[in-house]
């Protein structure tokens, strides 16, 4: 504390460098860290952000805090937010770390009832209710003060752990403003805050268009298409596999079982080929080799003048020539 009672001032880039750190303890130890980033001076860009941030400001309750909210928020000082079912937590960075915890009471059944009502057959679909594309009947029905979605004053309760007595300090403000950045990119958040379903609100809408007959297959229609267009994803679209091809009969099934044996036999040698492969093989190792035509004609000789060469005949042929001369 300085001499004036007041905590010395300590730079941006010390509150940061200091948050990053402690940041990054958390998530060592497993916690999902969220922070609120903010490009540019716009704080919200979408319907429902803008709409959460023109709501807060229209409290003159909140106006004394909101500008330094607004600073925090667009630093990057609330360097964790969590929106739950009725409550939001975060850790703000200052001259320490400070965390912040807000309340807010669920939207009642009778304003929920009143307001699916007055919605009823003028949302065409679960984007243009994300998107904010909705008409203008309808963007007056959910934004007004009495019976909207939007909390009031009344409906909030907040603490911070920073030593300002304000119920709203300036730490507050800038959860209440993250809150609204946060709606740019998850707008279904607003609902889960107030404890309501927005899938109701498209089935009462649908409901009131066909009459009812079909709502719930409608809004599940809805649902799977819309969140592939809002997400930028391919959902399922369970489409049912083609049904498989009828059982032939028995006796039909029998005839083919027995056309695929014969050509299968048909392609196998019978009983009487390989016998007869057999017999000529016999045959053939039971003939001698073939003779050469020198051994045939020798073989000739040696029957005709048995004891004689071949050679002694031509002698006894040369002498009777002489002979004769």
């Amino acid at each position: 504390m300085s001499w004036y009672g007041f905590a010395p001032y300590v730079s941006v880039a010390q509150r940061r460098a200091k948050a990053t750190r402690e940041m990054n303890k958390l998530a060592k130890k497993g916690r999902t860290i969220t922070p609120v980033k903010i490009e540019g001076l716009k704080i919200a860009r979408t319907f429902w952000g803008m709409a959460w941030c023109d709501h807060l400001e229209s409290y003159s309750d909140f106006e004394n805090r909101l500008p330094r909210g607004r600073t925090y928020v667009r630093n990057g000082s609330v360097v964790d937010l969590q929106i739950e079912p009725g409550r939001v937590t975060a850790i703000v960075s200052g001259s320490e770390l400070y965390k912040v915890a807000i309340e807010i009471e669920p939207l009642t059944k009778a304003i929920w009832k009143c307001l699916k009502g007055e919605c009823g057959g003028q949302i065409g679909s679960l984007v243009e209710l994300l998107q904010g594309r909705l008409s203008e009947s309808v963007m007056e029905l959910v934004t007004r003060k009495e019976g909207g979605l939007f909390p009031k004053p009344a409906h909030i309760s907040m603490k911070c752990s920073c030593p300002d007595w304000a119920d709203m300090c300036k730490h507050v403000a800038a959860v209440l403003y993250g809150v609204g950045a946060r709606l740019d990119q998850q707008p279904d958040l607003l609902f889960k805050l107030r404890k309501v379903d927005h899938l109701e609100l498209i089935a009462e809408a649908s409901a009131a268009t066909v009459g009812g007959a079909s709502a719930p297959a409608t809004q599940q229609t809805i649902a799977a298409d819309d969140l592939a267009d809002v997400f930028g994803i391919e959902l399922d679209a369970g489409v049912a596999p083609a049904p498989a091809p009828p059982r032939p009969p028995a006796k039909a099934e029998a005839d083919a079982t027995r056309t695929r044996t014969a050509r299968r036999a048909k392609r196998q040698p019978g009983k009487t080929v390989v016998k007869k492969a057999a017999r000529i093989a016999a045959v053939i190792e039971q003939t001698p080799p073939a003779k050469s035509a020198r051994g045939r004609r020798k073989a000739a000789g040696d029957a005709d003048a048995p004891g004689h060469s071949r050679k002694s005949s031509r002698r006894r042929k040369t002498a009777a020539g002489g002979a004769r001369d």
